[in-house]
């Protein structure tokens, strides 16, 4: 785990770093994609899958996933915020320019290490691109180290599609697979229609040679996984993200607990052979 180089400036992990907001890009009606710039002597070093704890003086504080690549750090990193709390409700309403405070990164990422060489088939619901894009970018930043990429996402309407923009540009490539589904298709829209499983009837992959990461509500979790083993796709090779109560980020809370495991430090990134047996982590 990397945390910022803030023992520069701090004794304390629990001592926010002031960032500045630098751009408030839209995505939806919901979700606004932030882009947050340290001051000039750090950098954040984290790696796909991690978090940080975002806070905003006098309202709190909240966990979000990075959702840029470390590839295209360039002294700044980005964050996709939904509106669904006091916190975000207060984020929403703040303007290039304004300082929040930041802590992390947390948590362990994609062992990237291990997806080298293989075809990689990434799933996202909903929510779940905003995480899963630091890792999609990585790898096409680094596109020569990977086999075949698949690309599963599936949301409510075409309207709650995130990083519409992207998602045409890696439609476009030859050498990425992408697939959309939706449950409440709109005029004009061209692709599947239904749960994200329905997706894999368009798939075939080389089973031993396929790496599998699943970001979403964990509802979708058994489903995706029942697909991914249908394809006989190994456990070992199938990686899902838990986001739960991660509150201080460093294992001291307990809210964030699975049975025995701290998802802030043990996760929020795990192998699904590491988790198979805990029911609660797929409620």
């Amino acid at each position: 785990m990397h945390l910022i180089e803030a023992v520069k400036h701090s004794d304390s992990i629990y001592m926010p770093i002031p960032a500045r907001i630098t751009d408030v890009s839209p995505l939806t009606a919901l979700e606004n994609l932030y882009t947050i710039e340290l001051p000039h002597d750090l950098s954040l070093h984290h790696t796909p899958g991690q978090f940080v704890q975002v806070s905003v003086l006098g309202v709190g504080e909240a966990p979000i996933s990075i959702s840029s690549s470390p590839s295209r750090s360039n002294g700044t990193f980005e964050l996709c915020v939904r509106r669904v709390g006091d916190l975000t409700s207060v984020f929403h309403r703040l303007k290039p320019g304004s300082i929040v405070g930041i802590r992390g990164p947390f948590g362990r990422g994609f062992p990237l290490e291990r997806f080298r060489g293989k075809d990689v088939l990434l799933a996202a619901g909903g929510l779940g691109m905003a995480p899963l894009r630091s890792l999609i970018n990585e790898v096409l930043d680094e596109r020569g180290n990977y086999g075949r990429v698949i690309i599963l996402y599936g949301c409510r309407s075409p309207e709650d599609l995130l990083f519409k923009e992207e998602l045409a540009e890696w439609e476009a490539r030859d050498d990425v697979e992408l697939h959309l589904t939706v449950d409440c298709p709109t005029q004009g829209w061209s692709h599947c229609v239904g749960v994200i499983t329905k997706l894999f009837d368009e798939v075939e992959v080389s089973p031993r040679n396929t790496m599998a990461v699943i970001v979403g509500p964990p509802v979708m979790y058994r489903f995706v996984i029942a697909e991914l083993r249908e394809l006989n796709i190994p456990k070992c090779n199938i990686w899902l993200s838990f986001e739960r109560r991660m509150k201080c980020g460093v294992g001291k809370c307990g809210h964030c607990q699975l049975n025995h495991i701290y998802t802030c430090q043990d996760g929020p990134s795990f192998s699904y052979m590491e988790v198979e047996g805990l029911e609660e982590a797929f409620a």
